[in-house]
């Protein structure tokens, strides 16, 4: 699955790949291809679901929101539909835990904050 993942992708520097500890993840061969890529393995810690706890939860609402009980005609429609996902998680909705703002948002005026102090 990881190959034929990497044939889609154009430019893999930079590119960290997050995961738990299975077996699988620590397999010469998964390793190797990573590093023939210039990608950055990243692992939870053993036994601590917590490190993925964010990404899980975003992951969860996406599918809850796009997903789930949706029917794709393609694959490039469903991409089209998680891209449009993703930027309006981040640009458009606001989340009460960042005052309000939407996480784009909050981060500028984080920033511009930062920069004024």
């Amino acid at each position: 699955m990881l190959r034929k993942a990497l044939r889609k992708v154009k430019n893999t520097n930079g590119l960290i790949v997050h995961s738990d500890q299975g077996f699988h993840y620590q397999h010469i061969s998964w390793v190797k291809t990573l590093e023939e890529n210039n990608i950055t393995q990243s692992m939870s810690r053993k036994g601590n679901c917590l490190d993925n706890a964010i990404i899980e939860n975003f992951f969860d609402l996406l599918k809850q929101e796009i997903y789930y009980g949706e029917k794709y005609n393609s694959i490039q429609e469903l991409i089209r539909s998680i891209h449009k996902y993703i930027y309006w998680f981040n640009n458009i909705k606001i989340k009460e835990k960042l005052k309000g703002l939407s996480a784009v948002q909050f981060r500028k005026q984080s920033c511009y904050d930062i920069e004024n102090f």
